[in-house]
């Protein structure tokens, strides 16, 4: 079934569904953290440049939104160049594989370490909130294994899902310390809590080990995205021996 002509457009249709339920999310707790900031009683907490920054520095918002452009544009490609492909671009399956593993691990750190926690974004929205650290990273998963025309990977590309991470991670540091948190007025601001390294005795000590445990994480699901796709195009492989659709012709 996953290789049928249906199926290929079931699930580029899914898969723009799923971009634009991703962005009405993303959109509806940016409107509501706006909201607050100008209601807002105090200049710090009303200051609506540094909040919106605020907004968009959360690797929640960010790989949400890298998993609504993705999604996007693999549903266009898989009603357009995609119908007559054998599998996809090479470019679009590391992408894929990337925000993939970013959704993935939005959805472990936040329904383990997270849940329940008052992030400093306003009031949350709830099912904005559940769409973007649930229902997006097991659309995603479901992607990993179900989506068509999967494209097996190089090990490497787990290193290219690296990068994004890092550079978040140190983006972050950097700027915390010139931030007043909008919420409590305090000199610096974290996203989350495991990052301040107020939050602990042990300080930047502490927050090491949660980077390190995170970054092991990412490279072990990365691990497992790029698994699961040599996997599948590996089955796809055997599946086409002999298959006229993908046996080049001879001439007599």
């Amino acid at each position: 079934m996953l290789r049928t002509p249906a199926w290929s457009v079931f699930w580029s249709t899914f898969r723009l569904a799923a971009a634009v339920l991703t962005v009405a999310a993303v959109v509806a707790q940016l409107i509501r953290t706006v909201g607050n900031a100008y209601a807002a009683t105090t200049d710090y907490a009303g200051d609506v440049p540094t909040v919106v920054t605020n907004f968009f520095s959360y690797f929640t918002i960010e790989s949400n939104l890298l998993a609504a452009v993705t999604l996007a544009i693999g549903g266009v490609w898989g009603l357009t160049r995609g119908r007559r492909a054998i599998v996809e671009p090479s470019w679009f399956a590391v992408l894929l594989a990337c925000v993939t593993t970013y959704m993935v691990i939005t959805g472990i750190v936040y329904n383990t370490l997270l849940r329940g926690y008052a992030l400093d974004q306003g009031t949350t929205v709830v099912w904005s909130n559940e769409v973007m650290h649930v229902v997006i990273p097991i659309v995603l998963l479901l992607d990993l294994l179900l989506a068509p025309k999967r494209r097996g990977l190089p090990w490497r590309t787990v290193g290219v899902i690296a990068i994004f991470p890092i550079v978040w991670v140190v983006y972050t540091l950097v700027r915390a310390p010139f931030i007043t948190a909008p919420a409590t007025g305090d000199p610096t601001w974290y996203p989350y809590p495991f990052l301040n390294p107020a939050n602990f005795d042990n300080g930047f000590g502490t927050v090491a080990l949660y980077i390190v445990g995170i970054a092991a994480g990412v490279v072990a699901v990365g691990s497992f995205v790029v698994w699961v796709g040599r996997a599948r195009e590996d089955q796809r492989a055997d599946a086409e021996v002999g298959d006229p659709r993908f046996t080049p012709s001879v001439d007599a």
